[in-house]
């Protein structure tokens, strides 16, 4: 008799066949003598659409809500029923003897596993293989250790009640708010929420009032030394009439009261997990957060070159230290050849700063894999992630950077001055960005770091800067330096940043201070459980709610629209906050270790849901397309809406049923000959053109012409595939579970 194991993806089931020495392949399972290794495509089972469930649901009618099912029903998604069909032929083997679940170590893979063993109607005996990497050795040592698929019935149990909860209230509360104001509108557990950060952030914009500050810099011996007030420590100052009675009495002497000179190290940022590589692709590339998913997968399952890619986790596990020379000779390539190279062959100590296996659940941060690595298999997008994974890689496993942090302190008449710079010793991991590094920040928030410098004669130079030895001259405690120049300066407060792509994952990931009440439990289990959505579907929500048109992009910032104001002045408040995420949490946490009731929490949702539809249906809120156009839709007659869509404008029918739609404009990435900014490209077929905000208009067909004088490869073959993947991005579906619930709702 043979073992069937069930993974979660093609790849991890070739690791796993190869482990356990299955050489049949086909293309749904990989057989050995003892064991069967078939894998899932994701979920290929999820919860039934309502209209499964009675023909009342299959018109939106307030009065047949809210939708309770008492029996909940699973069904097939149709896109990969293929592969469920290949799963469900292998269970059913009568030279099978047991199942063993190898999908992710986790609440979403276990669900994947249990719904489709559940779904095919399973009787067999399961077992369950719970590893956190997926190294030959982890693998083996997992087989050796399979547990009883009944230790994880409560974390099934969770991850049911996660699912129909998430159902009961998203889907009764989109359809309630729809019927009620008869506008495509949805709401959920998670997008709302992102939704009321987004218009929050926009709110303390809008309030902000700039305050000017200002401070003082005094050229001295060839250095640039900065004001700090002598209680405070602080570089700025809101009172002009101090600033200037400073420079008015200050003398033209600065003693020299403190030269410090302290060597320091800086260590290598963390390896990446997805919600930190999303961020930062997005702030250097300007990807967003599903562009840089998709990359990822690409590099993860076509080109075998990265780990998995979605995780939490910056941290590796300690069975993996001794692969890590393997996968240093396999990126070993192009620019990373030396120092790859050079790391490969010295000891690698698994430091703490990134091997914890407490910090490690459902997988380990995304590295290279032991595949040789052909850079010019890949495409430039490709190559843009790579490398920053593998340029993190190598800079973690490099040593720290040395240098030398030198702090001038002085005093002209009763008034402190200072000045620091840092000189380099050792590069160390700073070598790896070959001077290319740079922090990217959370939010341009205005801070005293912006204002307080060190400066030597030819400009001023940022305290966070990396200097060669030697730019300060020689001085000594208690030298009197000449003062050539004693400045006022001055700036403004900043307000925070418009939402990017890359810092709304961020603040997806750590929503506390958008909660309106900081209770202790509450805050301490949205950090545990990360925050808004998961690592795997920020990047939907986010997709999510630029289709729905709740929000819009202005260049690279994100704008919540009209509607999605409007949205959010209608949902129930508790809806709104990251609060209810975290209580759902806590009661899903209690479930999975067997302390509360999966059917208690259910009739609570049940509860919870009945009482959001009350609210709905009372309320007396009203909802206004202020975006109708004359355009009457060519298929039902009705005045359509004119939207900005992720890509472009678009006109859409306002009736839900209908769902028409139609691209007006798209942007693109061809440059304005005048002011060489993006243009639009507008109209349809022979008359389509290219339009710029300086005013600038030029025919599809004479752009073409003028690309192709200069020699630049913009014919019509390229732009014509350049348009169909636009438009293939625009309607592309959003792949989550609780947006397939949903697919019937025609946004």
């Amino acid at each position: 008799m043979k073992h069937l194991v069930i993974a979660e993806k093609p790849s991890v089931a070739r690791d796993i066949a190869r482990v356990l020495g299955c050489t049949k392949k086909t293309n749904t399972y990989i057989e050995g003598k003892e064991y069967i290794v078939t894998w899932a495509l994701g979920h290929l089972v999820t919860l039934a659409d309502p209209e499964q469930y009675g023909e009342q649901y299959k018109t939106w009618n307030m009065d047949t809500l809210p939708m309770l099912p008492e029996h909940w029903k699973l069904v097939v998604i149709r896109q990969t029923s293929r592969q469920y069909n290949a799963v469900k032929e292998q269970i059913f083997r009568k030279d099978v003897s047991d199942i063993v679940i190898a999908t992710d170590a986790g609440r979403e893979g276990e669900l994947v596993a249990r719904w489709i063993l559940e779904k095919a109607g399973n009787q067999k005996p399961v077992k369950r293989l719970w590893i956190s990497s997926v190294t030959d050795r982890a693998i083996r040592d997992g087989f050796a250790r399979l547990r009883p698929g009944k230790d994880y019935e409560n974390l099934y149990h969770a991850a049911v009640a996660r699912a129909e909860s998430d159902w009961v209230v998203g889907i009764n509360a989109t359809r309630a708010l729809t019927c009620k104001y008869n506008a495509q509108l949805s709401c959920g557990r998670v997008q709302t929420p992102t939704l009321a950060m987004i218009a929050a952030r926009e709110e303390e914009i809008r309030k902000f009032v700039p305050k000017p500050y200002y401070g003082l810099k005094a050229a001295a011996g060839g250095i640039t030394f900065t004001w700090a007030d002598a209680k405070t420590g602080s570089a700025r100052t809101f009172d002009r009439e101090k600033a200037e009675g400073i420079r008015k009495s200050a003398g033209g002497q600065l003693k020299l009261t403190e030269v410090k000179r302290k060597t320091k190290k800086t260590f290598s940022p963390a390896l990446y997990d997805l919600t930190s590589l999303q961020r930062e692709a997005n702030a250097r590339y300007g990807y967003s957060a599903k562009m840089t998913l998709n990359i990822m997968q690409r590099l993860y399952e076509t080109h075998k070159l990265l780990t998995y890619p979605r995780t939490d986790s910056r941290y590796l596990t300690t069975d993996m230290v001794g692969t890590l020379k393997e996968r240093l000779k396999a990126c070993a390539a192009g620019p990373y050849r030396k120092t790859a190279s050079k790391l490969s062959m010295q000891e690698i100590h698994g430091d703490k700063s990134f091997v914890n296996n407490a910090k490690v659940s459902d997988h380990h941060a995304i590295i290279p894999t032991e595949q040789f690595v052909q850079l010019e298999k890949l495409t430039n997008d490709e190559r843009k992630i790579y490398d920053m994974v593998v340029r993190r890689f190598l800079a973690v496993l490099s040593p720290a950077c040395e240098y030398e942090e030198i702090t001038l302190s002085g005093m002209i008449g009763n008034e402190t001055f200072r000045a620091k710079t840092q000189a380099v010793i050792n590069p160390g991991w700073r070598n790896v960005y070959e001077d290319s590094w740079q922090d990217i920040n959370e939010d341009d928030y205005d801070s005293d770091d912006d204002f307080i410098s060190s400066a030597v004669s030819s400009g001023a130079i940022s305290a966070g800067n990396t200097l060669t030895a030697g730019t300060l001259p020689d001085v000594k405690e208690g030298a009197l330096l000449p003062v050539h120049a004693l400045t006022l300066t001055e700036g403004k407060t900043k307000p925070p940043a418009y939402f990017t792509e890359g810092t709304l994952i961020a603040a997806m990931e750590n929503p506390v201070k958008y909660m309106e009440h900081r209770d202790k439990t509450l805050v301490k289990t949205l950090g545990e459980t990360g925050g808004l959505g998961t690592v795997a579907t920020r990047a939907d929500i986010i997709e999510k709610l630029f289709v729905s048109f709740l929000m819009e992009k202005k260049g690279n910032e994100i704008h919540i629209t009209s509607k999605g104001r409007q949205l959010l002045s209608l949902v129930p408040s508790d809806l709104k906050s990251p609060e209810l995420t975290a209580q759902w949490e806590l009661r899903l946490k209690a479930i999975s270790q067997g302390k509360e009731s999966e059917k208690k929490f259910m009739r609570e949702i049940e509860d919870y849901t009945k009482s959001l539809i009350r609210e709905i249906r009372e309320s007396d809120g009203k909802f206004r397309h202020d975006n109708m156009t004359r355009h009457k839709c060519p298929q039902c007659g009705k005045f359509m809406l004119e939207v900005n869509g992720k890509h472009g404008k678009m006109l859409v029918c306002q009736d839900r049923e209908c769902g028409y739609r139609e691209t007006i404009s798209r942007r693109t990435n061809a440059r304005c000959p005048v002011c060489h900014k993006k243009m639009e490209l507008v109209g349809k077929g022979d008359s389509q053109r290219f339009v710029c905000s300086c005013g600038h208009k030029e025919k599809l067909s004479a752009f073409q012409d003028r690309k192709n004088r200069e020699g630049k490869g913009a014919n019509k073959r390229d732009v014509a595939n350049y348009m169909k993947k636009q438009a293939k991005e625009a309607e592309s579906p959003i792949n989550s579970a609780f947006a397939d619930a949903l697919k019937n709702l025609k946004l």
